[in-house]
């Protein structure tokens, strides 16, 4: 027997593109969407995973592994499905649980022709390898969505506080950001490129959550994603709405920037994330091959950590962690809790 290309799922169906008004109400429908094809002419599809209810509602996009090392939006796909009650659900969930297929399989963050897709959204029909791959994924999966959550996780070599990348002065996308109750909210309107700002552009309410760590399953923020998704949906009133989860609010931030080597050896960061950091505090060392510390660095403001490297290889201009400002009472999205 011939086998198809990428795994065969005999209860999938193997459809061009999302056709929400075809799938039935009251389940949970598992789709293969074809996007692109290999050299040989083989299809590369999507797994998809359509839950619909009863009742209408909007329709919830969420997307995992844009980039082919961030897998922590994948179990939270499998969760959130799994634990719907589709007699009470209004509307449809749509969760793309891979989006980036072949650097999945490669065990790499960018698309096979090196190119990061997050870089180049919407694509272009009449484009290269990776740009007609974005533009199938936006044309055939997202424009059907009324909102969207991008899920992600840092990448190699570095580590990631629960967070959320979203636009916190627009009252859809921060309301959103704040129900997810991440550890850290960043004030990050959508840049243009990304899948965030092509949606944005596209009338398409959008976020960023970043999910802890690359190439692993973090069951605690698999577990907080998932109740803060609900929480999102509950809003939206395609759930019963639900207490928001205990523990501290999040800490707001107005913007954020990365610090960087100035030069090269191996890299020791001791600074925590989510830690508070002072002006001047000194957060990480660089040591030369022979054990000589050749910099230390300090903060250069007061912030907060979002995310850090742990990769003791450093060489000129590797990042070093990535400090948060936290927002001031002058911010209009400024809040206490």
């Amino acid at each position: 027997m011939t086998r198809p290309h990428f795994v065969d799922y005999p209860n999938a169906r193997r459809v061009p593109s999302l056709d929400l008004d075809s799938l039935p109400l009251g389940s949970v429908t598992r789709l293969l969407v074809a996007v692109s094809e290999d050299a040989l002419g083989g299809s590369i599809r999507l797994p998809v995973l359509v839950a619909r209810g009863r009742r209408p509602g909007p329709v919830l996009g969420l997307t995992a592994a844009l980039h082919g090392n961030e897998l922590n939006g994948i179990p939270v796909l499998h969760r959130l499905t799994r634990a719907l009650d589709l007699d009470l659900l209004r509307g449809t969930v749509v969760g793309v649980v891979v989006f980036n297929a072949p650097a999945l399989l490669r065990n790499q963050r960018v698309f096979p022709d090196g190119r990061d897709l997050n870089h180049l959204m919407p694509g272009r029909p009449d484009g290269n390898e990776s740009e007609l791959y974005a533009h199938r994924c936006v044309d055939r999966l997202v424009r059907h969505f009324d909102y969207l959550i991008d899920l992600h996780t840092a990448s190699f070599g570095r580590v990631n506080s629960l967070y959320v990348r979203a636009d916190l002065e627009n009252e859809v996308t921060g309301r959103m950001a704040r129900l997810l109750r991440p550890q850290i909210l960043l004030h990050n309107p959508a840049s243009d490129r990304t899948l965030r700002g092509t949606a944005m552009e596209m009338g398409i309410p959008a976020i960023t959550l970043e999910i802890g760590d690359p190439q692993r399953f973090s069951p605690r923020f698999v577990r907080a994603s998932v109740a803060g998704i609900r929480a999102v949906m509950g809003d939206l009133g395609m759930l019963r709405k639900s207490r928001l989860s205990e523990g501290p609010p999040p800490i707001v931030c107005r913007s954020s920037s990365w610090m960087y080597t100035s030069n090269g050896g191996f890299l020791s960061v001791g600074a925590g994330l989510c830690a508070t950091v002072a002006p001047g505090e000194s957060v990480a060392e660089l040591t030369n091959a022979f054990g000589d510390i050749v910099e230390q660095y300090r903060a250069p403001t007061a912030g907060v950590v979002i995310g850090k490297s742990v990769n003791p290889v450093g060489p000129a201009g590797a990042r070093i962690l990535h400090l948060g400002e936290p927002a001031r009472p002058s911010d209009s999205f400024w809040s206490e809790s």
